[in-house]
């Protein structure tokens, strides 16, 4: 429970400042517009395909991530509501490197983005995110701040309780911690 407050509140308060800083308002949050029993939780430990085309960026974590592209036709049939569980999500994964289960997890929770499931599990079926990418950081972090084991960063990156990355993504953090 205080995972998600606290990540919730680090997630306002940077995504207030990236909003800030584009010149653009911040954008309120309003009650989902539905309230329906949703149909599954994320089924999704495949590794999405990049679609777009590589960036030339210094940062690095925005030349890991590649933009999402929805299709021209059905651009204007995707609820506004779903485009901005997207774009919550685009900025877990940017800025606190979070995976596909702790994303879905933070949009849905009553002390996050209350979106619908619906919503949220398209952002996550449509994000395009590398999360090999996001575990590692998340590892090095876990190294750097709490001087941790390999063995325990491993069971934190897959733990339901900690980071919900795949095995596969957090073997490829551990494999790539320096």
């Amino acid at each position: 429970m205080k995972k998600v407050i606290i990540t919730s509140a680090m997630a306002a308060l940077l995504l207030a400042g990236c909003s800030a800083e584009n010149g653009a308002a911040p954008e309120s949050e309003s009650p989902p517009a539905s309230t329906a029993p949703a149909s599954s939780a994320p089924a999704s430990s495949a590794e999405p395909t990049k679609t777009a085309e590589p960036t030339k960026s210094a940062e690095p974590t925005k030349a890991v991530a590649a933009k999402t592209e929805a299709p021209k036709a059905t651009e204007k049939s995707v609820p506004r509501e779903y485009k901005a569980a997207l774009k919550s999500a685009e900025s877990y994964a940017e800025i606190m490197h979070m995976s596909k289960a702790d994303i879905f997890e933070q949009l849905t929770s009553e002390y996050g983005g209350k979106f619908p499931k619906e919503a949220a599990q398209y952002a996550i079926d449509t994000i395009v995110w590398d999360w090999k990418e996001n575990a590692l950081q998340t590892a090095k972090s876990y190294a750097e701040t709490m001087n941790m084991s390999d063995s325990e960063i491993y069971d934190q990156l897959i733990s339901e309780y900690g980071a919900k990355f795949t095995k596969e993504e957090a073997q490829y953090a551990i494999d790539h911690l320096e």
